[in-house]
């Protein structure tokens, strides 16, 4: 796999704020956020290495000074990592074009473009090799999904030439979605002004297929998520540790649930569903946790329940307390007896007295 693509570069696109992902993303950006118990980026970074790219430059913006301590020249993945940052942020083909000043590779070459909030389990290579077959200007990750009502849909053409770019729709002709991949040809990029506030989807394509450029579309029902939002996001680690989507970077063997080092996890305790417990956690017995995200530091107390949920780092689940479908930010206490549910989130620090918020009626 790895000797058909040479010497590939990539950008990453991670300046984004997270707003959906409030309040886990006050802190820390949304590629950095743990999941299946490594930030979220080692998943793609790992991948990407897999397929044979072997240079990724980082287009950062919200939070940049985050990104090189976490993951520094990239040797630890057998990649070479370059960060550069937009000042304001620039749009996706800003950002893209922005970025490209640390490519090294010719006008001619490929060069793949990644969403810093995708998982996704399609053949990268398969999709390079495609672009660089046909001669491509972009080539498409299109993704298929049950509902396309709530994406934008991308028709092609019987040759996989996409014919359109069009918005959410009650009645769309077709199911396929951008999936948020992409494979430029260098000088493609360089043809995006720099400096400018840019769209690829509302300008870059469109122009493209408009002036007869050649825009294809790869499309595949393999597995595909947008973690950008909260149930998302645990969705998204709980089918990594479950091993739905196998990831290189997972740090430990798929299972009903990931412990990271110095977890304390309780025999007594119920833990499934793909959970991952992060480092120094701890799970008291008699306590329950089901697909959900613990970060480091938290305490689930003798007696709670986490169902589907994410917890910030050194948060507290009290004895009794119910948390299902629910955000805890970084900090926060759930006193005894409370009830979570149906996507509530609690703000970092927040300490909830002792059944503050119920569903039951009971007292």
């Amino acid at each position: 796999m790895e000797s058909s693509l040479p010497d590939l570069e990539a950008i990453l696109l991670v300046g984004g704020q997270g707003t959906r992902l409030r309040p886990l993303t006050l802190g820390t950006p949304k590629p950095l956020l743990p999941t299946a118990g490594v930030p979220f980026l080692a998943h793609q970074l790992a991948r990407a290495r897999s397929f044979g790219v072997r240079r990724i430059v980082f287009a950062t913006s919200y939070k940049a000074s985050m990104f090189e301590p976490a993951f520094g020249d990239g040797s630890a993945f057998g990649l070479s990592l370059e960060y550069m940052t937009e000042e304001t942020p620039l749009g996706t083909g800003g950002a893209i074009r922005n970025a490209a000043e640390a490519l090294t590779c010719g006008p001619s070459d490929p060069v793949l473009v990644l969403n810093g909030d995708i998982l996704s389990g399609h053949d990268i290579g398969d999709q390079v090799r495609h672009h660089v077959s046909r001669g491509a200007s972009v080539t498409l990750h299109l993704t298929e999904v049950d509902d396309p009502t709530r994406f934008g849909c991308v028709p092609t053409d019987d040759e996989g030439r996409v014919t359109a770019f069009l918005e959410k729709t009650p009645n769309p002709i077709t199911n396929r979605i951008n999936a948020g991949c992409y494979v430029f040809t260098r000088s493609v990029i360089d043809s995006i002004p720099r400096g400018e506030v840019v769209s690829v989807e509302r300008e870059t394509f469109p122009g493209l297929i408009e002036s007869g450029e050649l825009v294809l579309g790869y499309a595949d029902r393999t597995y595909w998520l947008d973690v950008g939002t909260p149930a998302a996001f645990v969705r998204g680690s709980r089918d990594l540790v479950l091993g739905r989507l196998a990831s290189p970077a997972l740090p430990g063997p798929p299972g009903e649930y990931l412990a990271l080092d110095g977890a304390r996890v309780s025999p007594e305790a119920k833990v499934n569903g793909g959970s991952a417990i992060g480092a120094g956690t701890v799970v008291e017995a008699g306590a329950v946790v089901s697909g959900s995200v613990l970060s480091d530091g938290c305490v689930v107390h003798s007696g709670a329940t986490v169902i589907d949920s994410a917890v910030g780092q050194g948060a507290r689940v009290c004895s009794g307390a119910v948390v299902r479908d629910a955000v805890i930010g970084d900090g926060a206490v759930v006193g005894a007896g409370n009830e979570l549910q149906h996507g509530v989130r609690v703000w970092p620090n927040v300490e909830l007295p002792e059944r503050a918020v119920r569903y039951s009626t009971d007292v």
